[in-house]
C-alpha cells in the first residue's frame, strides 16, 4: 500500500468523521441506552449469578459486559447507513470516478466506524461499571484485549452486510436479526452458564460468546492478558473471515436503494 493509497483512505476517514460529527446523535442514544438499561437488568442478573457459583455478586458482573456486548452489535446498523448515505445522497458515484479503488472506499469507512465502535464500548465498560459498582477483579488491560477486536468484529460485520444487502431494508432487518441472535446465543442477555440446553452447543459459533468468555474472565475469574488471548484470537478470527466476505462480494459498482 503506497502513499497515494494511505491519503486516499484518510481523505474518506476525515470525511466520515466530519459527518458523524454534525450528527451524533445514534452514537450517543446507542451508548446511552446500554446505561439506562443497565438500571433494569442488574438485580436479575444478580439473582441469576448468586444461584450459580458467585454468591457475592452484585449483577453487574453480567450487567455491564452483557450491555456492552448487546449495544455494540445494534453498532452494526450505524456502519451499514455509512454506506448507503453515499448512495441516498448521489455522492456514490463521484466516489467512484475519482482515483479511490474499492477497498480503500471501505477501508475509510471502516476507520471511522471503529473508533466509534471503541468509544462506546469505552464509556459503557468505564462509565457503566462506576455507575453500577462493578468490581473488576482482573486486570483492565485485559479487557481492552478482547474490546479491540471485538469492535473490528462489529465494524466488518457491518460492512460484510452491506457487501451483502441490496437496500437499506435488507441491511435493517439483516442487522437487527443478528444483534439479537449473538445477544441471545453469546451469553450477553443471560449469563453464560444458565444459556438453555439447546444454546449451549451453538453458542461458541458465534462472537459474541467469546466476547462474553473473556469478559467474564476478566471480572469473574481475575484473569488477565493471558487468559483472555484465545477469546481475542477467536474474534480476530471472525473479524478477518467477515473482512474475506466483504471482500469477496462487495462490488462499488452495484447500486444500493435507500428509503429515498
Amino acid at each position: 500500500m503506497g502513499d497515494g493509497s494511505l491519503r486516499r483512505i484518510a481523505a474518506l476517514a476525515r470525511q466520515d468523521a466530519r459527518l458523524l460529527a454534525r450528527d451524533p446523535a445514534p452514537l450517543i442514544v446507542r451508548t446511552l441506552m446500554p446505561l439506562l438499561v443497565m438500571g433494569f437488568t442488574q438485580p436479575l442478573f444478580r439473582a441469576a449469578l448468586r444461584a450459580g457459583d458467585v454468591p457475592d455478586a452484585n449483577g453487574a458482573e453480567q450487567g455491564v459486559p452483557g450491555m456492552a456486548v448487546v449495544f455494540l452489535f445494534l453498532l452494526v446498523n450505524v456502519v451499514g447507513f455509512a454506506m448507503f448515505r453515499e448512495h441516498g445522497w448521489h455522492t456514490w458515484d463521484r466516489l467512484r470516478a475519482g482515483p479511490a479503488r474499492s477497498f480503500e472506499l471501505v477501508a475509510g469507512h471502516v476507520l471511522v466506524a471503529l473508533a466509534a465502535a471503541l468509544a462506546q464500548l469505552a464509556v459503557v465498560l468505564g462509565v457503566g461499571g462506576a455507575l453500577s459498582g462493578l468490581r473488576v477483579r482482573g486486570s483492565w488491560p485485559a479487557l481492552a484485549v478482547v474490546g479491540v477486536p471485538l469492535a473490528l468484529c462489529v465494524v466488518m460485520a457491518g460492512m460484510a452486510l452491506v457487501a451483502l444487502c441490496r437496500s437499506i431494508s435488507q441491511l435493517t432487518v439483516a442487522a437487527n436479526l443478528l444483534a439479537l441472535l449473538l445477544a441471545g446465543l453469546g451469553g450477553a442477555l443471560t449469563p453464560l452458564s444458565v444459556l438453555p440446553d439447546w444454546a449451549r452447543p451453538l453458542a461458541p459459533g458465534v462472537p459474541s460468546y467469546w466476547a462474553m468468555r473473556g469478559f467474564s474472565t476478566v471480572v469473574l475469574d481475575g484473569g488477565g492478558v493471558v487468559d483472555v488471548l484465545l477469546p481475542a484470537a477467536v474474534l480476530c478470527g471472525f473479524a478477518a473471515g467477515l473482512t474475506v466476505v466483504t471482500l469477496v462480494f462487495f462490488r462499488s459498482a452495484h447500486p444500493k436503494l435507500t428509503w429515498s
